[in-house]
């Protein structure tokens, strides 16, 4: 018997690498990234047709270090205080710049006046900066966010600024956002009270600083907030984050105005995402009609290396798609990251070839509607990567299955 095995064993071997020999791997892996890969002009024009559908914004922030600037990005798009503190980068020598969800795609843009504050550098400099940045004719809606701490009466230098940039650009609606409210919370408060808070010392700070900016009409709409980190144990994280949202819909456009209430419900995340799904879905298509192809070869394991080769591919090529530049083996890296426990299924797959007459049709459905499934993962991994989010492992695992079951009808005739 297991002299029989041993012979069977071996012959299978040998059919295998006869194979490979007529299908080699590289070959096959090279040739389905060259058939349907994503030119970098073909991601320039994708990324040209989505932008011109987005109704961005422009957010300048204006104000000194530790004002609650970064907390108010945090309070707008999500994102974690860790990204946010990696995604400003220089822009001008005073300014640095953050977008949202990314540089290709934004729907937030913040501009942070870094050196406002510093003694050593020039308000002017900083100034004329700002200026050259409004300057620039854009389609976007633009608007000026003062921040300034609820327990700093020191504005001097702030109302300088923003009363030159208004004498030039007084249609630009300017919000001034007073912060840190629990600085001035009395002693036996330990969280945040009803919103809008009723304390006779928060509400002689706020009117005091409103009416130093109202007495010079520098600003639009003042409003109250207290953004905090989870640890600091404060509730809300983001208090008052519905006023500022309903002050910045006030002075923003509509369309904009409406991107931001539906930042918070995700819908506009998740109707950028849909866009690049349904331009990925092209190459899925292509992918996993080659892989039930290849799978339909009736010899176990022999064409497992072409077909994780053709997966990293596709991989690789949705990566350059969502502006992430990838290796082979990084890209074989997020296949195995992502696949979970779809490999002991696919080993299912493999064995099910020695059934006679069906096995090999029941592997090339299989391997179609995984490699559709696998592409549709990837999408949500990229997805949330570009949104500057952790990619959420259940939530792939979620979307493989549904993907994985309606691909498994989908591709139930290929042979």
């Amino acid at each position: 018997m297991n002299n029989w095995k041993n012979r069977a064993s071996k012959n299978i071997d040998d059919a295998t690498q006869r194979l490979k020999k007529l299908l080699p791997v590289d070959l096959v892996a090279q040739k389905a990234s060259d058939w349907f890969s994503v030119s970098d002009e073909q991601v320039a024009e994708i990324i040209t047709t989505i932008r011109d559908k987005l109704p961005t914004t422009e957010a300048l922030l204006i104000g000194k270090p530790q004002s609650g600037k970064s907390s108010i990005v945090r309070g707008l798009t999500g994102v974690s205080a860790e990204i946010v503190g990696q995604g400003f980068r220089p822009h001008t020598q005073n300014t640095e710049r953050y977008a949202y969800p990314s540089d290709d795609l934004p729907l937030l843009i913040f501009t942070d006046t870094v050196g406002l504050g510093d003694i050593n550098n020039d308000t002017q400099n900083i100034v004329e900066e700002l200026e050259e940045e409004l300057k620039q004719e854009t389609k976007r809606a633009r608007i000026l966010i003062l921040t300034v701490k609820i327990s700093d009466f020191a504005t001097d230098t702030l109302r300088q600024v923003i009363q030159k940039l208004r004498k030039n650009y007084s249609n630009i609606p300017c919000l001034l956002v007073v912060t840190c409210l629990h600085e001035v919370y009395p002693s036996d408060m330990s969280d945040h009270p009803a919103y809008p808070p009723d304390y006779e010392a928060i509400n002689r700070a706020f009117t005091a600083i409103e009416e130093d900016f109202n007495e010079l009409e520098l600003c639009d709409r003042a409003v109250m907030i207290d953004f905090t980190l989870e640890e600091d144990g404060y509730d809300p994280t983001f208090y008052g984050l519905e006023a500022l949202i309903d002050a910045l819909a006030e002075l923003l456009p509509e369309a904009e105005s409406q991107t931001i209430y539906q930042l918070l419900d995700n819908s506009v995340s998740d109707e950028l995402s849909n866009l690049y799904r349904d331009t990925a879905r092209r190459y899925l298509l292509a992918f996993s009609t080659m892989a039930g192809t290849l799978a339909a070869v009736p010899l176990p394991f022999a064409t497992m290396p072409v077909l994780t080769a053709l997966q990293v591919s596709l991989v690789g090529l949705l990566g350059k798609l969502y502006g992430q530049k990838l290796s082979p083996s990084q890209a074989g890296g997020i296949v195995s990251a992502i696949a979970g426990g779809f490999f002991a299924q696919a080993i299912g797959r493999e064995l099910i070839k020695f059934i006679p007459g069906f096995g090999s049709v029941i592997a090339a459905s299989w391997a179609a509607a995984y490699t559709w499934s696998l592409g549709e993962g990837a999408c949500v991994y990229f997805g949330d990567l570009m949104g500057g989010k952790k990619p959420d492992p259940k939530k792939i695992q979620s979307v493989m299955k549904e993907a994985f079951s309606s691909a498994k009808e989908q591709f139930k005739d290929i042979q």
